[in-house]
């Protein structure tokens, strides 16, 4: 199989036992994870000292040491210490929408690298069927691969008539969701709702500024991006105001949000069974208070080309320097959203985890351990947090086999250093990512990261 040309092949002694660091790579043998802390994620808990037997890409047993059968010729990595995690979701990921193939394999390793196992395209184009095809058929390593189609959006649907015809070619072409953009109306957001749920695709993404959250929710969204329309729906007298008067995402007019309204908005998100994608960490870099230069020297620029870092820099640098900017009300943004993301928590709206790269300061793969670490700033424990990229997203996807570690489901796997349950920044002390039928240890992890190196 082709995909295994991009691992190292390892001729191992018959149940020859490896460190978590050292460079391995799967063939037809056993994958062991021995005397390894797992979070199964099915409740709150950890099992210590457990034996994790993975076979062709399926976890085939898990019990205490000394209590599992391993085969002779298993490939046993010695994880004492470590904890082993479902993989996660980025499910407002972007693979570049070009016809050249290479550079999306970049980026898929990026977010294999950060331990994401299943990622939403969210702007698509044609290529991108033929991507998770060779994904799926093991030619492309990659995580699991969902394709929105190329954007609904005030440039590309004029009329009703466009947007009801863009939706049965999107789902004839074998997209899995349609992506919608700012810039319907009135008109021709309905015909794409109502066309939708005819043919059975699922609508994700941006609430346009003319439609509005609350008809958003009646349309039966399948999932709201960014939170897009929440602020407005809780400001007082903003369907009184012209869009650039409001600021993306309502950042010029949030400082005046009535949070007494946030029960009616999750209500309304619950009872019509809305998921919730926040991309906090768009917020929290790009809209926040805080200077360009707090982020532009993380250490994960260096995979991004210098100039769309500059490009990030300068974008940055005009919302700050905006005459409707200020540090006051920018932070007043970023609480109301925190509360947001608390209240669907607590309320029974499925938060699904995502964080838009890349994006502004949002290196594909990285930004969501950023994500992760603001969902807890904003009262999510550490676990809640981590069920927004496992188990919800499981259900969103209706695939019972994924996002909980147990006998018979897929081995979709992370490796950690430490219990991201007690300090969630552990999500990034990655030990190595499972993969189905792969292994990708740290050594291998960083090498392949050496090589996407762009600065």
């Amino acid at each position: 199989m082709k995909h295994l040309l991009l691992l190292i092949y390892l001729l191992m002694a018959p149940c020859a036992t490896l460190s978590a660091q050292e460079l391995v790579s799967n063939g037809q043998r056993d994958i062991v994870f021995k005397s390894v802390n797992v979070i199964p994620m099915d409740r709150e808990r950890v099992l210590e000292n457990q034996t994790v037997v993975v076979r062709n890409g399926r976890i085939a047993a898990l019990g205490t040491d000394g209590k599992v059968t391993i085969s002779k010729d298993a490939l046993i990595i010695d994880a004492k210490g470590k904890y082993l995690t479902p993989g996660w979701a980025e499910i407002h990921a972007h693979v570049p929408p070009i016809d050249d193939i290479e550079p999306m394999k970049e980026v898929l390793m990026l977010y294999l690298a950060n331990g994401i196992t299943t990622i939403r395209g969210m702007l698509g184009h044609p290529r991108h069927l033929e991507l998770r095809s060779k994904i799926n058929s093991g030619e492309i390593l990659g995580p699991h691969f969902y394709a929105t189609g190329p954007s609904f959006n005030g440039q590309t649907v004029k009329t009703a008539e466009r947007g009801a015809q863009m939706v049965r070619e999107q789902k004839v072409a074998g997209y899995d969701f349609l992506k919608l953009h700012p810039g319907l109306t009135k008109e021709t957001f309905p015909a794409i709702a109502k066309t939708a749920h005819e043919v059975g695709i699922p609508f994700v993404g941006h609430v346009s500024f003319n439609v509005g959250v609350w008809r958003a929710i009646d349309a039966g969204y399948s999932s709201i991006d960014h939170m897009d329309g929440f602020v407005e729906a809780i400001v007082p007298r903003s369907d009184t105001l012209a869009e650039p008067e409001t600021g993306l995402f309502a950042s010029w007019i949030a400082y005046r949000a009535d949070a007494s309204q946030i029960p009616k908005l999750v209500k309304g998100l619950r009872d019509k069974h809305i998921r919730v994608v926040p991309t906090q960490a768009l917020a929290e870099r790009w809209l926040s208070p805080l200077p360009a230069d707090a982020f532009t020297n993380d250490p994960e620029m260096k995979y991004m080309k210098p100039e769309q870092v500059k490009g990030w820099e300068n974008t940055k640098k005009g919302y700050l320097a905006n005459p409707n900017f200020s540090k006051e009300h920018a932070e007043k943004l970023i609480q109301i959203r925190r509360k947001l993301i608390y209240a669907c928590q607590k309320n029974g709206v499925d938060i699904l985890l995502g964080s838009d790269a890349p994006q502004i300061f949002n290196v594909p793969g990285f930004s969501i351990h950023h994500e992760m670490k603001y969902m807890v700033d904003a009262g999510l424990t550490p676990y809640e947090t981590l069920r927004t990229g496992t188990v919800n997203v499981a259900s969103y996807l209706n695939k019972p086999d994924w996002g909980v570690v147990k006998t018979g489901n897929v081995s979709d796997l992370v490796l950690l250093g430490g219990n991201p349950l007690k300090d969630i920044s552990q999500t990034k002390n990655i030990e190595g990512v499972m993969m189905g039928t792969n292994w990708l240890s740290k050594a291998y992890i960083q090498n392949e990261l050496k090589k996407l190196e762009k600065q």
